[in-house]
């Protein structure tokens, strides 16, 4: 099996990216290509970059960026769980990223945005510019929700509806035949 992280890149209170998450993490239990893991940056909790080599050269000094290297390096591919921010993405996930270099490459990324009108699709165009220069292929399929708070119910759960299926069923296709191409 495949290993895919998913990444919750939200990290301040009041969040929803969780609840988001949760929906596809149950939605990835119905494959039978990846073994998944849900990774939450604020629960990673790195600091804002602190390690005084470039990333490409994996001289890592900190015990956090060892710990955030072996956990990516390990992945096959990733889904990224991101809100939209002033027409980006939070840079909690900048600084994630950031934070290495190699253990990124050569793998597929695909995204879960939600935001307002866009539904977080102008965060996800500015991503694929970074994770490009990481040499990580972004996948095209995805799943952006507009107006997410509309489908928050009371109980804090995302309640995806077909239209946001059929997005996810799409990445997901996707994301294993990309996960095939790129295995090392």
């Amino acid at each position: 099996m495949y290993q895919l992280k998913v990444i919750v890149a939200s990290t301040r209170p009041g969040r929803k990216g969780p609840a988001i998450a949760k929906w596809f993490m149950d939605l990835l239990q119905e494959q039978s290509d990846f073994e998944v893991e849900l990774i939450d940056l604020k629960e990673v909790n790195l600091p804002f970059m602190d390690e005084p080599e470039h990333p490409r050269l994996q001289k890592y000094q900190h015990e956090h960026t060892k710990a955030w290297s072996k956990k990516i390096a390990a992945a096959d591919a990733f889904v990224f769980v991101t809100p939209e921010y002033n027409f980006g993405f939070p840079a909690t996930l900048k600084n994630a990223l950031d934070f290495l270099y190699q253990e990124w490459t050569y793998k597929p990324v695909g995204f879960v945005s939600y935001g307002g009108i866009a539904g977080g699709t102008r965060s996800v165009q500015m991503l694929k510019q970074v994770v490009t220069a990481l040499k990580m292929v972004p996948i095209v399929e995805a799943v952006h929700i507009p107006f997410f708070t509309n489908f928050i119910n009371d109980k804090e759960q995302f309640v995806g509806d077909e239209g946001h299926l059929r997005m996810a069923q799409g990445l997901l296709k996707e994301l294993v035949w990309w996960t095939k191409k790129l295995e090392k």
